[in-house]
């Protein structure tokens, strides 16, 4: 058997590149790259390809007292929101030499902390929280651990966490209007939980385009799902039209959420579009592929999510620096779900 391969070293680099190990720690850390030039790294960078170099994480961390992993807490794994955010996060965190370790919580209040116990016992960096509540305990706990955090798709009450959001109220003005260009005045939302700030400000932006297209009335034709899963939304589209018998048009909170509207239509005997409009919110993978393809508010996910990690990142480097909000913005994808309200009685409900 022959000997075993020498391990290279950022001695081994340096001496290639002719510099100091240190400068090829700088050069080769995306974070402390701008310290040196371009053409110094560009030397590093090619003296350590040529040699086989590959950095040693545990050997870092030891020196930083970092360990280059962030956790990441997600309500729901199996919703298709959430795996373009992921790649978001995942690439921008690779791209800085960080790994990402995901953490299913199923809107289980109790699996998410015992997830952030077990990220902060195996030192994570940070963590991005995409389960945050308008009130959250979570938060309070990354503070004690001494945890950096940003919040993904979600936002709390008084803006005290880093958050990157898309326009929830624009987004589902987007769909109000879209709807009233149709015809629609008598328009229902199927609304996402008030504990979620998605929830709370879709709402908000529905009733107050409702409002601004003189529809509104009082109380507002709303019905919350509890949770945003396909059988909540169908029950809450139950007691919506139950309720208002009228509606000609419904606004989901988001997309697995029209699904329930669109089981309980076809339940009432009613037809997609010509009986009742739906739209939905997120714009979800094959959400073109729908029967029909579903009218939806499209936030940019990946960029969410890559947006987020470059938060956390900048505030892992600079504890001090200040909270931001970033608010990315929607648009409005038009496709066979929505249609002019039909000229005569809807069919009996």
């Amino acid at each position: 058997m022959g000997m075993p391969r020498k391990r290279i070293t950022i001695e081994d680099v340096a001496r290639a590149a002719g510099v100091h190990a240190s400068t090829v720690s700088r050069a080769l850390n995306p974070q402390r790259q701008a310290l040196v030039t371009g053409a110094v790294a560009a030397r590093v960078a090619a003296a350590a390809r040529r040699l086989g170099y590959r950095p040693d994480p545990v050997a870092a961390g030891l020196r930083t007292r970092r360990s280059s992993t962030i956790g990441v807490l997600v309500p729901d794994i199996a919703n298709p929101l959430f795996p373009p955010i992921l790649r978001g996060i995942e690439a921008a965190l690779g791209d800085a030499g960080y790994t990402a370790i995901i953490a299913n919580t199923d809107n289980d209040p109790q699996r998410a902390s015992d997830a952030l116990e077990r990220l902060a016992a195996r030192r994570a960096d940070g963590i991005i929280l995409a389960t945050a509540s308008r009130r959250d305990s979570l938060l309070e706990r990354c503070r004690k651990l001494g945890l950096p955090v940003v919040l993904v798709n979600r936002s709390i009450d008084g803006g005290s966490v880093s958050a990157v959001v898309t326009d929830d109220e624009a987004g589902a003005a987007l769909a109000v209007r879209h709807l009233a260009l149709l015809g629609h005045r008598a328009i229902g939302h199927v609304a996402g939980p008030r504990r979620l700030s998605t929830g709370a400000q879709r709402r908000r932006g529905f009733v107050a385009a409702l409002r601004a297209i003189g529809a509104g009335t009082q109380p507002p034709p709303i019905a919350e799902a509890e949770t945003y899963e396909i059988e909540a939304g169908a029950r809450a589209a139950a007691a919506l039209l139950a309720t208002n018998p009228g509606i000609t048009a419904i606004v989901a909170a988001n997309d697995l959420l029209a699904l329930g509207c669109y089981d309980e239509a076809k339940r009432l005997g009613l037809a997609c579009p010509r009986d009742i409009s739906i739209t939905g919110f997120n714009d979800m993978p094959f959400a073109d592929r729908f029967d029909p393809p579903l009218t939806t508010v499209r936030i940019p996910h990946r960029a969410m999510g890559a947006e987020a990690a470059r938060l956390l990142l900048a505030e892992i480097e600079n504890p001090r620096s200040p909270k931001r909000a970033i608010e990315l913005q929607p648009e409005l994808v038009v496709r066979g779900s929505t249609a002019r309200p039909r000229a005569g009685p809807p069919p009996a409900r």
